[in-house]
């Protein structure tokens, strides 16, 4: 495919919609990631707490236990209307605007338990949207245009970031003046704007009835909720292995395992990190939400148009080396204390590296994924990633305290990318083979 014809695709509607579904999928980490972190942050609250009370995240890593019921259950009423991905994904929605308005009322200084246990139901109601929502991109697009794949991972991300880091900039840019109880009432206002996104958008087509009835003659022996049980929980997983071998099947869950584990320890101490050296609300808000969105973009579009060309294998490679040079770039500013430029400068390379290697790996998933369960499929790829950026990091607030510094932080996370480079390296042709006879 040329440049022009890789330019063509993003003319598609489908694209908008599924950037729009992207910012939705985007928007609870803010609520429960960069916000939650601040707030904790400015109410005088550990490290170590801090690192903890991000562990509610660690249901993203296990969400693919109840991805199948969005494969196989319809909502009454919502999903003869919607159908089968928006209807949950509404859903959700409206269970997290609840929660949201519930956080607004809570006081940090009666204790931990109560803003705990609203982020966790986030937490569940977030992971639940993003299978509905990974799902919704993956049936968008049959199987013959594998050509929209790393268009489609490129919107999608560029949706997150924007789901993320503009809430974001409106809560830190707002959190000295208004006190966050306020700033989680601007987060319900827009939980309302995506809900309205999520009405506006198309509903894709896909002719995943019929394929899971061809899957249920594999169980035509059983009857009754024995045989729904076990086409709804079984066969997703063991059509994923059939299709890929054991073998190649294990080697790809470990590597997505690995790959992400330095930057998801970065990621978890990143707001505790730029208070600690010397950084306002108003530069957070600034240069890694509103700056970094904008150069995320622009890099986003830059690692889809290069991995369409040159394949998902280099830009995982090159994102990878990328990773490890952008934590190492966090060492130096600690070091040098809160200089713009630095930071600046940094967040160049960090994006950079989210650019490439996130438009690579969404792309490879998604080819990997079967049309009949493509919800829980992927949920069970995503999750492995999300299980040590979400699981392993929590330990991320212990690691700094024993490591005694953040210089030494952010080498030990640097290093912590190598094992899954030498592994694709090493297993680079079978994975190029894999993509070849995906597309």
């Amino acid at each position: 495919m040329n440049w022009q014809a890789t330019l063509q695709t993003y003319r598609d509607i489908r694209l908008l919609w599924i950037f729009l579904m992207g910012c939705s999928s985007g928007f609870p980490f803010v609520l429960i990631g960069s916000n939650f972190s601040g707030w904790l942050t400015d109410a005088g609250i550990s490290r170590a707490q801090v690192g903890l009370m991000g562990s509610v995240a660690t249901v993203y890593a296990v969400n693919f236990m109840w991805a199948p019921l969005i494969d196989r259950v319809r909502i009454p009423v919502l999903g003869s209307r919607l159908g089968q991905r928006r209807s949950w994904i509404l859903s959700m929605q409206l269970l997290m605007l609840l929660l949201v308005l519930a956080i607004t009322q809570v006081d940090l200084s009666l204790g931990l338990w109560l803003p705990g246990v609203i982020a966790l139901g986030i937490a569940v109601c977030s992971a639940t949207q993003d299978i509905a929502v990974d799902a919704y991109r993956i049936d968008q697009f049959a199987p013959q245009e594998q050509k929209f794949l790393p268009p489609a991972a490129a919107l999608a991300i560029i949706g997150w970031w924007t789901g993320y880091s503009l809430p974001g900039y409106l809560a830190f840019s707002n959190a000295d003046g208004l006190g966050w109880n306020q700033v989680y009432v601007l987060m319900a206002a827009v939980l309302v704007v995506l809900i309205c996104a999520t009405l506006m958008v198309g509903e894709p087509k896909s002719d995943r009835d019929a394929l899971q009835q061809q899957a249920a003659v594999r169980y035509s022996r059983t009857t009754g909720v024995r045989a729904w049980l076990l086409v709804t929980f079984i066969e997703p997983f063991a059509d994923f292995f059939r299709k890929n071998g054991v073998r190649v099947a294990l080697t790809l869950m470990l590597f997505i395992f690995l790959f992400k584990i330095g930057e998801a320890f970065l990621g978890r101490m990143s707001i505790v990190f730029y208070k600690e050296v010397g950084f306002s609300n108003q530069q957070i808000a600034e240069y890694t939400k509103l700056f970094g969105w904008m150069i995320t973009i622009a890099f986003t579009i830059l690692g889809s148009l290069f991995n369409t060309r040159f394949g998902v294998v280099k830009g995982l490679l090159i994102g990878g080396v990328a990773m490890a040079a952008s934590n190492l770039m966090f060492a130096i500013i600690a070091v040098s204390g809160p200089l713009e430029w630095l930071l600046l400068l940094t967040l160049i390379v960090d994006n950079f590296t989210t650019a490439f290697s996130t438009v690579a790996f969404v792309s490879f998933l998604t080819a990997l994924t079967g049309r009949a369960f493509s919800a829980t499929q992927y949920a069970l790829l995503a999750s492995l990633g999300n299980l040590s950026r979400t699981t392993l990091a929590g330990f991320s607030g212990f690691t700094v305290d024993w490591l005694g510094s953040w210089e030494r932080f952010f080498v030990v996370t640097a290093l912590m990318v190598l094992p899954s480079l030498l592994m694709l390296f090493m297993v680079r042709d079978r994975f190029e083979r894999l993509a070849q006879e995906g597309s």
